[in-house]
């Protein structure tokens, strides 16, 4: 007997495969995570200091700015850059979740 098959939750819903019932405590914590995640962009874009060689002026230009924001080597700075990488990523990733999904 494998491992997996000999788990509590391999067993436990059998036909569901990822695919279960989402409870709405479920759904409160996801909206006050993307809340969160949004809140702590806003609070690095600005309380960031970008270098005087690049002040961007729309979403276009922040991008190409923001690989010059660990210049000033401060950890706003870097972790900005580091929020503006992964929020498209993140979008991407859960849009491609969504597609790839089956009519099942």
């Amino acid at each position: 007997m494998t491992s997996a098959m000999s788990s509590h939750g391999a067993n436990r819903f059998p036909t569901h495969h990822g695919y279960g019932e989402v409870r709405v405590t479920r759904y409160l914590a996801l909206y006050i995570a993307q809340v969160f995640w949004v809140g702590l962009g806003v609070y690095l874009y600005w309380d960031a200091i970008w270098p005087s060689t690049c002040t961007p002026d729309n979403l276009f230009e922040i991008y190409a700015c923001s690989m010059h924001l660990p210049e000033n080597g401060g950890w706003r700075e870097a972790s900005l850059l580091t929020w503006l990488w992964s929020t498209p990523m993140l979008i991407g990733l859960e849009i491609s979740r969504r597609v790839g999904r089956s009519a099942d």
